[in-house]
């Protein structure tokens, strides 16, 4: 078995949903503290992150990755436990394979064979990783992002091992993410018999002009490789199941996917203005999940699109599609943000898994990467 196929393994084993870390971050600072990595554990509230570094100065470039897993759901529908590391023809299951303990394990090695190669390298590589990353994001690499900025700690370029790839490794480079915002939407009315409309106030019907107006917008038509920015309303609850009933309030979630044309804070004061315009008695709570990020061309974009090409044999799609990753924490600091990883085809899926191929190669891309990258020439 392949290091890191042996490391993978040992890392699925621990039942590490979020934000239990369940002992994976001990193993990998023992390992990194063995290459002669200094390892600090930040831990806020009930989420582990490490910190392991090696060298001094600048440039900074860190590899940043999370131990937490999602919840593997009915056992049943597994084919083998989720939380046994399990080979079938050549392809290894099991629950974090692709998102992303087997980039975490890949990180590792790479970091140590880099450091072993060159010890007396210049400037300071680095990994980061959380167990809260696949939860609400509160204490994780947010947290850390704000220690770091107490303390000066500068970073210039952060490689996030995110599932990335669509059919093979290295056909995807992920150089931004959009920005996420929520609103929890309350719009009052007056609960009342349906027979005696004039008596109520149904918030319903009092909501759906500005529904509609939200729902139909053109927010914008893009930004550089970001596509338009969307609103989606995703739970909706109103009523008290009676058919003869109008109900007291409406209760609504919905959330905007956004590009570097908007803020969180200018989303917000729209819909808000809107609101009011529409004269609704209304009371709404925003949780910004991450501001858009965005990589233009520079250094690490370029050396990255270089590697990619060479393990794909053709130069990678750049996009900013798909969700969000905790490299939204980062790029606010500084840094230059991309994503690389593993097929992302399974992740979160039942049956969650990683060609054992593909996860052998990982750790010579990341090599690649933090080699092109740290060493002059």
């Amino acid at each position: 078995m392949s290091d890191v196929v042996e490391l993978s393994s040992e890392l699925i084993r621990r039942h590490s949903v979020t934000p239990d870390d369940a002992g994976c971050q001990q193993v990998l600072a023992t390992r990194l503290s063995a290459a002669g990595f200094t390892c600090e554990s930040l831990r806020f509230g009930d989420t582990d992150n490490l910190w392991a570094s090696h060298g001094s100065g600048e440039p900074v470039l860190v590899l940043l990755g999370h131990t937490d897993v999602v919840p593997p759901g009915p056992l049943a529908q597994w084919t083998s436990d989720p939380f046994i590391p399990t080979v079938r023809d050549g392809v290894l299951y099991g629950r974090g394979t692709a998102d992303m303990k087997c980039s975490v394990a890949a990180c590792t090695i790479a970091l140590e064979r880099f450091v072993d190669a060159h010890p007396h390298h210049p400037g300071t590589v680095a990994l980061l990783v959380t167990s809260d990353e696949e939860g609400d994001a509160h204490d994780g690499v947010k947290r850390v992002a704000e220690t770091f900025r107490q303390r000066g700690q500068r970073i210039d370029w952060c490689i996030t091992g995110e599932p990335s790839s669509k059919e093979k490794l290295g056909d995807l480079l992920r150089v931004g993410r959009r920005g996420t915002v929520t609103g929890t939407l309350t719009v009052r009315g007056i609960q009342g018999h349906v027979a005696y409309p004039h008596k109520a106030l149904n918030p319903i019907h009092k909501a759906l002009p500005a529904l509609a107006e939200l729902t139909a917008r053109v927010w914008d038509d893009g930004y550089e490789t970001f596509p338009p920015t969307s609103l989606q309303i995703s739970n909706m609850q109103s009523g008290t199941g009676a058919s003869n009933v109008i109900p007291g309030d409406l209760k609504l979630i919905f959330n905007l996917r956004f590009n570097p044309t908007w803020t969180a804070e200018k989303l917000e004061q729209e819909i808000e203005d809107l609101l009011r315009r529409h004269e609704l008695d209304y009371s709404i709570h925003w949780h910004r999940g991450g501001e858009p990020f965005y990589t233009p061309e520079g250094q690490l974009r370029a050396t990255a699109r270089q590697v990619l090409a060479e393990f794909a044999g053709e130069p990678p799609e750049e996009s900013t599609a798909g969700g969000t990753s905790d490299a939204r924490f980062i790029a606010p600091l500084g840094a230059q943000c991309i994503e690389v990883g593993p097929v992302n085809a399974s992740i979160h899926k039942v049956d969650e898994n990683i060609a054992v191929a593909e996860l052998e190669a990982l750790p010579g891309l990341y090599q690649r990467l933090l080699e092109r990258l740290m060493l002059p020439g």
